[in-house]
């Protein structure tokens, strides 16, 4: 298990540099004149705002785009019909791109620091390895035993590139999903890539990269498994106590996206269940094109790894968006709004499913279960803890009353009803105080509630929705507990009584004072990134990067995005079943499904009396006269429960019916 204390990185200087090959961009290379000097501006100049110098292990991802950019001819990553697919403009518009210049990022390390003075140090060392690999570990190669700060980070061009090409292509194979919380290993002068000359050989056409930039193309197949973003997307820290000491053996997971992928079915040794990270937060593009500019004559490469790399906050990539200049962005709003899009439809159409059913009644009450599924490979949410999705359960009358509204959003984006420390998990809902929040909930080491990470202890609640074949018994459990309530609650990752089905069921029992006639609900699965009460604990400290976000987060807000939503209409006329007199309805249980009607109390009998049949869905299956005191109804071939309704010049009379 890892800590905060420096792992130091076994790489060694790059043996070739640009200058050493006597190339710049005005004069080719002697050996190979692959392009004419207007040719290497114009691919120079295709990096836009992106940096394109080096230090002793990484090259800038603007070096990249003169190669793996858009192409100044049109044609290296463009489609038959026209899309220009180059990774380089995919990537720069995403989360990973941006990740040091991130300013709830840069807040959060400013807010950790400031509560752990003592341990300032470790704690930028350890942030800024995720977040600004290039410049953090050729810092830990160039003055090995020395901690690379946050200042240097964020005035170290190499290290604002953010999670570059480099970052991830020269991550070394040996010992992938082993690694974690920041502690990486990278293979110098090497890049690594999906393509080669043949199966599992290097590419065939390499010295351009070699001769210009330095890094000899390598086949990697690595670059297509999830243990490629293991090394950051693990998180386990040691806890710190109030008095500033560090917890001995108390440690604590902030985030386990792989490992929560490593406790699901798509992580099965079985082709047709396993499912890489890659597969859904960098899906393929079904297609052929040339791989690098200014060499239309090399053979078409297909599919296309797509490089927006989307997950699901749009909150920072608007955020980055409204503010690109001020952040220092080298990505157009135009980038962001396919980024967005990107993002909104994988949170929208592949998450989760939602349905709801009405699931009886009793006297005055009308209940619905609502069943949640999670379609991601890892929890949902996920990620980094302030995460938070919400149930937002709404019930009106047929005029549209509300009748019952459970997680309605206040104007400072928290929902009604929330408790002061956190809301527990329900399994059964009866008030519309009663919230369902799918969350983390950290604890310290004094068992308070606390937003503080390296001061998080425990799970007080972890009932973030598990993947499909989740299990408390897989050996990557220990980093990826469920905890509160939703331990004891029968249908949280169960169904039928097997563990594993990613589900959840809610239970919402609406009390109606009496109410009768067509209830309409809804139920709506909210996403929120930054909900409130992840950023009072920061919002009470003065740094300018809190200052900052503070003023964005205030411009902004934090509105949640609707990611999926159901509904359902019952008839409650049925509810008045126990105040009003009776009929008779034989027999019952039915199994051919042909009941008698008859014995209307007296004066209810009508010749304008209309029989009409609900099922327990609220939906009318059969309306027709009553012509007689004494009628025969045929119910609908599917069994299960009915209610008959006649009305009656006195008021309509109900009776539940069973079909076999």
């Amino acid at each position: 298990m890892m800590n905060l204390k420096p792992h130091w990185i076994a790489a060694g200087i790059i043996g070739i540099s640009l200058a050493a090959l006597g190339w710049s961009s005005s004069t080719p290379h002697a050996d190979q004149p692959y392009h004419s000097s207007e040719e290497m501006a114009a691919m120079l100049a295709a990096a836009g705002d992106l940096p394109t110098g080096q230090n002793a292990l990484f090259a800038g991802s603007g070096l990249c785009a003169g190669c793996h950019g858009l192409d100044p001819d049109g044609l290296a990553f463009v489609t038959e019909s026209g899309w220009n697919i180059n990774p380089t403009d995919f990537w720069r518009a995403s989360i990973m791109a941006n990740s040091s210049k991130d300013p709830w990022w840069r807040a959060k390390v400013t807010h950790e620091t400031a509560v752990n003075p003592a341990h300032a140090g470790l704690i930028e060392h350890k942030c800024t390895s995720c977040h600004t690999p290039s410049g953090h570990f050729n810092h830990s190669f160039e003055n090995p035993g020395t901690l690379y700060t946050f200042h240097e980070a964020i005035n170290d061009s190499l290290g604002l590139d953010g999670v570059s090409c480099a970052s991830c292509h020269q991550q070394d194979p040996q010992g992938l999903g082993t690694r974690f919380t920041g502690n990486l290993t990278f293979v110098e002068d090497t890049i690594f890539g999906p393509f080669g000359g043949g199966k599992n050989e290097n590419p065939i056409f390499g010295a351009p990269m070699t001769n210009f930039v330095g890094f000899e193309p390598v086949y990697g197949e690595h670059m297509g498994k999830s243990e490629v973003c293991a090394g950051c997307h693990t998180l386990i820290t040691e806890a710190i106590t109030p008095s500033g000491e560090i917890s001995e053996g108390s440690y604590f997971i902030e985030q386990a996206t792989y490992h929560e992928w490593l406790n699901s079915e798509y992580a099965s040794d079985s082709p047709s269940l396993r499912r890489e990270c890659q597969s859904c937060h960098m899906p393929k593009i079904d297609t052929e094109v040339v791989i690098s500019s200014g060499y239309s004559f090399l053979q078409p490469r297909g599919p296309i790894t797509n490089h927006y790399m989307v997950g699901a906050n749009t909150f920072m990539l608007e955020m980055f968006k409204n503010n690109i200049e001020l952040l220092g962005i080298a990505a157009t709003e135009t980038q962001f709004d396919s980024t967005i899009a990107y993002t909104l439809d994988m949170l929208q159409n592949q998450s989760v499913l939602l349905d709801i059913e009405e699931a009886g009644y009793t006297e005055d009450t009308l209940a619905f279960d609502l069943r949640i599924e999670n379609l991601a490979g890892h929890k949902f949410p996920s990620g980094y803890p302030a995460r938070r999705a919400y149930i937002e359960f709404l019930a009106t009358a047929e005029n549209g009353d509300t009748l019952f509204h459970s997680g309605a959003l206040q104007s400072d984006y928290e929902v009604v009803g929330h408790d002061e420390n956190f809301e527990p998990h329900y399994d059964v809902i009866r008030a519309e105080d009663e919230v369902q929040i799918y969350e983390l909930v950290i604890a310290s080491t004094t068992g308070d509630v606390t937003t503080v990470l390296l001061r998080g202890a425990e799970p007080l609640k972890d009932n973030r929705l598990t993947p499909r074949g989740f299990s408390m018994n897989h050996p990557a459990y220990d980093t990826t507990l469920i905890a509160g309530n939703a331990l004891n609650d029968p249908n949280f990752n169960r169904e039928g009584g097997i563990e594993g089905s990613g589900t959840d069921e809610i239970t919402y029992r609406i009390g109606l004072n009496g109410y009768e006639g067509e209830v309409n609900v809804v139920a709506r699965l909210h996403y929120q990134a930054s909900p409130p009460k992840w950023n009072e604990e920061m919002f009470a400290f003065n740094t300018p990067e809190i200052d900052l976000f503070r003023d964005l987060y205030e411009q902004q807000g934090a509105m949640p995005v609707l990611v999926k939503e159901a509904s359902a209409t019952a008839t409650v006329s049925h509810i008045a079943e126990l105040k009003k007199p009776k009929f008779s309805v034989f027999p019952n249980p039915t199994s051919d499904g042909m009941v008698t009607v008859a014995k209307l109390p007296e004066g209810y009998f009508h010749p304008s009396n209309r029989i009409r049949v609900f099922n327990m869905q609220g939906k009318l299956v059969l309306d027709a006269p009553m012509l007689r005191n004494q009628q025969q109804v045929q119910l609908p071939a599917a069994g299960g429960s009915y209610i008959i309704a006649i009305d009656t010049p006195r008021g309509m009379l109900t009776q539940r019916v069973v079909k076999l």
